[in-house]
């Protein structure tokens, strides 16, 4: 008989991370990081509402965080973007995972009876929403944060961008369907994570539907009301409004583009 030598053990991490249970801890972990990111640039956004001033304020307030202590934008990436970018990079693989785990072999099975009334559509669909959700994300950041696919883009001007962007028909119709979709993967999400947990109980389940239900229903109308109300001119961006906005701006954003426009 011939001795195979046996698989040196992995630290506790990564072989946690081997197994269905670790993937699905990893998935809710993320899940609720990415939640919590979703939510926040909702809430931030809404400042569109209070003005161009307002949103362009806040816009710059976040590459300014703990300035002149770090370099301008350092906070941002080193607490915001580059753990945002691992935690998406986690949750998909943790999925993708999973996947190719249930093609292998039967399911992991939860420790209760999962309830399929509740969430059956949006567990069928998470992969699909996830992927059109992934895809509007390159889009989005190629036309609002590197303006490749906005004429318009001033750099620093974040509210003109949205507006600009959002009043053109084809990116509201893009930006309402990326939204739906992230409803329904939100739903599922927020709904079986506790679940994923092992947080799971009679008394409370029908609570986590309510707070599934509440929390894509919030991100969705948030987010949509945007390129809706630039639609319907609510959000604006006149010129006596763009013309204050480029004069404030550094002189190498005045040098170009809208900005060249209005100034003359």
């Amino acid at each position: 008989m011939v001795n195979t030598p046996s698989r040196k053990r992995a630290p506790w991490p990564v072989e946690f991370y081997r197994s269905a249970i670790g993937k699905k801890w990893v998935m809710a972990i993320t899940g609720i990081f990415l939640m919590g990111f979703v939510f926040a640039h909702m809430v931030g956004n809404l400042k569109a509402y209070l003005g161009p001033a307002e949103h362009n304020h806040y816009s710059e307030f976040l590459r300014d965080l703990a300035v002149p202590i770090f370099p301008r934008s350092f906070v941002l990436w080193a607490f915001f973007r580059i753990p945002l970018i691992g935690a998406f990079a986690l949750h998909m693989h943790a999925a993708y995972s999973l996947t190719k785990m249930n093609h292998r072999a039967r399911p992991a099975a939860y420790a209760s009876e999962r309830d399929y009334v509740a969430a059956n559509f949006a567990s069928r669909t998470m992969r699909w929403t996830g992927v059109i959700f992934l895809l509007f994300l390159v889009w989005h950041l190629a036309d609002l944060t590197w303006g490749w696919v906005n004429p318009d883009f001033v750099r620093g001007d974040a509210y003109n961008n949205m507006v600009n962007s959002f009043q053109r028909w084809p990116v509201t119709f893009l930006y309402i369907i990326a939204n739906l979709a992230l409803g329904v993967h939100l739903f599922h999400g927020a709904w079986s994570l506790f679940q994923s947990l092992g947080i799971n109980h009679p008394r409370f389940n029908q609570w986590r539907v309510h707070f599934a239900r509440g929390f894509a229903a919030v991100i969705v109308l948030g987010n949509i009301s945007f390129p809706v109300l630039a639609q319907a001119k609510v959000l604006d961006f006149n010129k006596t409004e763009r013309q204050h906005v480029c004069e404030a701006a550094p002189a190498a954003t005045r040098d170009g583009g809208p900005c060249r426009e209005v100034l003359g």
